[in-house]
């Protein structure tokens, strides 16, 4: 699903830590799946079945929904997952027997989306897939980096959201900036390494990709960033990085981890056109009132 943000102007620049996308999260449940199959019981057991590296696996997957909000009081919510197919934690082959009771999707639209049902109690199970460990600034993938995730969510209600609003930095770079929030309030961990990636359950990294750039056709992965401690804000400069070119694109897009075990969410949109003085101008307050306390954040 795409969507289509506000075009403001007048540049923040952004001080974030950036990863290279290591860092792992509970909802991973295998990588490079194919013949990918999703069920639900009545008892909130979802049975995940899919083939890889030539071997059929049936996963069985429990015990969570939704997210919690950012504490260091403890975990975020995470799902209990037995790859045995049932015979370590059930005793028994459970996916020979397995009652699926989950019924046709009608929930909100998802990128990357592989499967998706809505289970017996009217919450939701959806299946994405995705590249997060691609290198920054286009760089080539090695086997290991060009991995595709098979991600789990569970959820009821609304779904995170994902603002992402593009600019200028010094009226020559494309510049992105934005926030991700659940149920209204900041998406953030509390400890990361010194290149931004989480040390804790609640951290979230943003995965940009650039569209036609100079790293060559197609999509491309940018960089990926940190959601600001506190706020849950960020803030990029498609700038030269040492002897790689300028990544500007003609479009950009981003995918963010939900909290807990909530969906990952998507953005994409056309970059700006010839930079526009006057609009740049005019949105300058804008920016300066949504980045008001953020220090890793500076407008130029």
């Amino acid at each position: 699903m795409r969507f289509r943000p506000l075009v403001l102007a007048a540049a923040i620049v952004c001080a974030a830590l950036t990863t290279p996308g290591v860092a792992e999260a509970s909802e991973i449940i295998g990588r490079n799946a194919t013949a990918v199959k999703l069920q639900v019981n009545t008892q909130g057991q979802a049975l995940l079945s899919y083939t890889s590296a030539g071997k059929r696996s049936n996963v069985l997957v429990w015990g969570a929904v939704n997210a919690i909000q950012p504490t260091t009081a403890r975990p975020q919510v995470a799902f209990k997952v037995d790859y045995s197919g049932g015979y370590g934690t059930f005793k028994k082959p459970i996916w020979k027997t397995f009652a699926n009771g989950c019924k046709a999707y009608d929930g909100p639209a998802l990128q990357w989306l592989v499967a998706a049902c809505k289970a017996p109690d009217g919450s939701y199970w959806a299946v994405q897939s995705w590249q997060r460990m691609l290198p920054n600034y286009g760089l080539p993938a090695s086997a290991k980096q060009a991995v595709w995730e098979l991600r789990l969510s569970h959820w009821t209600g609304d779904l995170p959201v994902l603002e992402v609003h593009h600019n200028w930095a010094y009226k020559k770079f494309h510049h992105i900036f934005g926030s991700f929030t659940y149920q209204g309030k900041p998406v953030h961990g509390f400890k990361s390494t010194s290149v931004g990636v989480p040390l804790d359950t609640f951290g979230r990294n943003l995965y940009v990709d650039t569209f036609n750039s100079a790293y060559g056709s197609g999509w491309k992965r940018e960089n990926s960033f940190l959601m600001h401690k506190g706020n849950g804000k960020f803030c990029y400069g498609f700038y030269k990085h040492g002897a790689r070119p300028v990544g500007m694109g003609e479009r950009y897009r981003a995918t963010i981890i939900g909290p807990g075990v909530t969906p990952d969410i998507y953005w994409e949109a056309d970059a700006l056109s010839e930079y526009d003085q006057a609009f740049d101008l005019e949105r300058h307050a804008f920016q300066k009132e949504f980045y008001a306390g953020d220090s890793l954040c500076k407008a130029v």
